[in-house]
């Protein structure tokens, strides 16, 4: 039986800054219903590799594919399928949740009114729908971020820190919501993280990027029989690192 087409396929993807930094010949492949974990320090080419790959920056060589297309030569059809939430969501803060949330709505054509109500409620933002955004912790924008992104019902979402300034409960709502979305609905997720422990919970595979370099991944299971936690792999993979292993 023929293996199904990966939803995102990265093949020596390299991206090079004036400073030497960047990324180095990143290889990835992400199938349906996975969760990606996506682990490493500030500056390790975690947030540059999610900008690569949703066309926010051009790299300096390699592939990209998702659903088979080719980033740079489809760039629409390659993205018609994913949400991304990069970075801070960014907020205008004299309208409410609803109105933003609408106004995205507007770029998609198809999608029903009842589908801004549905993303509401299932961001824990239904209470708050009315507010206008300027009041909003980093955690509510966060969660409208991500609203934004349910909004096409995609196949596959990139996330950057998506429980960063969340308190506990936010936490355990997205982390919860995450995993639903993945059994119930084949969602896949790519999610870039530095809280490994956190993180761990949800992910199915998991990958450890140092440097620019991706120095070690496989499926969570298999890392939790062979270091116990991902923390300590992840210790153990700086380390091998650092050793030039």
């Amino acid at each position: 039986m023929m293996r199904e087409e990966p939803v995102l396929k990265v093949s020596g993807l390299t991206k090079t800054y004036r400073n030497g930094r960047g990324l180095h010949e990143v290889n990835l492949e992400i199938h349906r219903g996975e969760i990606y974990g996506l682990f490493g320090p500030n500056g390790a080419g975690k947030t540059t590799l999610l900008k690569l790959i949703t066309g926010l920056i051009p790299a300096t060589g390699g592939e990209i594919r998702w659903f088979g297309h080719s980033l740079t030569a489809s760039y629409e059809k390659a993205m018609e399928r994913v949400g991304c939430v990069i970075e801070a969501g960014s907020t205008y803060g004299y309208m409410t949740a609803r109105s933003q949330l609408e106004q995205v709505r507007r770029h998609y054509p198809g999608i029903p009114a009842a589908r801004t109500e549905e993303v509401l409620e299932l961001t824990g933002l239904g209470p708050y729908a009315r507010e206008k955004t300027k009041g909003f912790s980093l955690g509510m924008k966060q969660r409208l971020a991500l609203a934004a992104a349910l909004l096409p019902a995609p196949a596959c979402i990139v996330m950057d820190e998506p429980t960063n300034g969340l308190d506990l409960d936010g936490i355990l709502d997205i982390r919860g919501l995450i995993g639903r979305l993945a059994a119930d609905e084949g969602v896949t997720f790519l999610i870039a993280s530095h809280h490994i422990g956190e993180m761990e919970q949800v992910c199915s595979r998991a990958g450890v990027i140092r440097g620019g370099t991706l120095v070690l991944e496989g499926r969570v299971p298999d890392l939790l029989q062979a270091y116990g936690t991902l923390e300590a792999m992840y210790v153990i993979a700086a380390g091998r690192q650092r050793e030039g292993a």
